[in-house]
């Protein structure tokens, strides 16, 4: 769903990219049951990490969208290892009104549209345990009580965040709550008339925004 994005931002950072689909998405293995609350904290702290270690890679910046930013989040501020900067695209550190109510909305819509048709393009046969499993941890009741804001202060990384003013699964209150949290230095780029996908709704903005950032953190900015 990312299209040439990756590509595009490799060139203009001269870094390499790795892009993998995790657990449950795309290609990738199928999730096995409902998904823990924790989830997010499984991904950072057992499954990214391996995929590091995996690939051997040195001097990495992480770049997340939507859960995939607050994996990030928690991987840099549990110091598991050095990370040279974060991009993070709609992330959540806290949970929403808004967000649960549009993922019941989304959810109607599965029942009803042609939406599981669209996701199926690219989620092939995890389609329905992927839709189904992310949103039941969302709706579930316990997890309006999830909470990563404890990792922010760790975090001594450059941090560009960026998130769309018409998103409808957050507010800024996520971009103040990193910005005004983090002890590094952070940027933030509120993008107008953009979703909950700013690399989809408007790619020129972010990869200019967002390769200016990462070429800065690694001491080759112009």
């Amino acid at each position: 769903m990312w299209r040439d994005f990756p590509d595009r931002m490799a060139s203009a950072t001269g870094c390499g990219a790795l892009v993998y689909s995790r657990m449950g998405y795309g290609a990738s293995e199928p999730v096995r049951g409902p998904r823990p609350v924790r989830f997010m904290h499984d991904e950072a702290l057992d499954v990214l990490p391996a995929v590091i270690e995996r690939f051997k890679l040195k001097e990495v910046v992480l770049f997340g969208h939507s859960d995939g930013a607050s994996i990030a989040i928690i991987y840099a501020g549990a110091l598991l290892a050095p990370v040279r900067a974060l991009v993070l695209e709609a992330p959540h550190v806290f949970v929403e009104s808004i967000c649960l109510e549009s993922i019941t909305r989304i959810a109607r819509a599965y029942e009803t549209t042609r939406l599981r048709e669209r996701l199926a393009r690219y989620h092939l046969g995890n389609t329905d345990s992927m839709f189904q499993t992310w949103t039941d941890v969302w709706l579930r009741p316990e997890f309006r009580q999830w909470n990563i804001e404890e990792y922010l202060p760790a975090i001594e990384s450059p941090v560009l965040v960026v998130q769309g003013e018409d998103d409808k699964f957050g507010t800024v209150r996520q971009v103040d709550a990193i910005v005004m949290q983090v002890s590094g230095p952070a940027k933030a780029l509120v993008l107008a008339h953009c979703g909950h996908s700013p690399h989809s709704d408007q790619p020129d903005e972010v990869l200019q925004a967002a390769s200016r950032f990462v070429r800065q953190a690694l001491g080759v900015g112009r």
